[in-house]
């Protein structure tokens, strides 16, 4: 597998007068294509900066984080739109358009990539499917439960089909049998090649999950175990 995600000493320092206080703390890591990747530590341990590095969210107070060979802090702003349409993104918060039925939400997101009408007439009720809302997809926001909200978030995460996909404490809203659902899509999505990264703070998650864990503390990895389990 090739190297997909780099991070090259990156240390991230919020306030400039506290240099001891440091959300990252020369982290280098190597993520590779296909890799399930869960990325676990208490609140404040460093999980959300990185997570925002790579979606240029944030910039390195020191180091260079690549996606394959590109510095993604010195792309140009058409390039970064550009390599941001090969990422997915799922939020703990959903983030949908409350104004939109679940079939519009994905079809919006398909609209802002460019593609056509018969590409969207085909693919949205497919990914709908494929998070088991097939039954919903004139429904609103509002009118389905957390769970549902978060399925319809990953559908519209996934739908132009992204190489990676980030989810940043995709399940910290919901109960445990929603939980168990969501982690069993991403999976599903790491089985269709996708790479994924997964930020949480849930214990339950990571160990069903069964694949790589990093184990961030006060911004630095303290542990990067292949088959591991949320030890700490």
């Amino acid at each position: 597998m090739d190297g997909m995600i780099y991070f090259n000493n990156v240390t991230k320092i919020y306030d400039e007068e506290d240099k001891g206080s440091r959300a990252l703390d020369d982290i280098s890591l190597t993520i590779s294509a296909g890799e399930f990747v869960s990325v676990v530590g208490h609140s404040g341990a460093g999980k959300t900066t990185l997570v925002k590095m790579i979606l240029a969210d944030e910039r390195p107070s020191g180091g260079s984080v690549f996606f394959e060979s590109l510095n993604i802090h010195k792309l140009k702003n058409k390039d970064l739109t550009e390599l941001r349409r090969r990422m997915g993104v799922i939020f703990q918060d959903f983030k949908l358009l409350s104004n939109k039925t679940a079939y519009e939400n994905i079809a919006f997101a398909m609209e802002a990539a460019g593609k056509t009408e018969e590409e969207i007439a085909s693919d949205v009720p497919h990914v709908l499917d494929l998070v088991d809302l097939g039954y919903k997809a004139s429904h609103f926001p509002h009118q389905m439960s957390g769970g549902e909200q978060q399925r319809l978030a990953i559908a519209r995460a996934i739908i132009n089909q992204p190489e990676l996909i980030i989810a940043d404490e995709p399940t910290g809203n919901l109960d445990p049998v929603n939980t168990f659902e969501i982690v069993q899509i991403l999976k599903k999505i790491n089985n269709l090649g996708a790479t994924v990264i997964l930020a949480t703070h849930n214990k339950g998650v990571v160990d069903s999950v069964g694949k790589r864990v990093i184990t961030l503390e006060k911004g630095r990895i303290i542990r990067d175990d292949k088959d591991g389990k949320y030890v700490l």
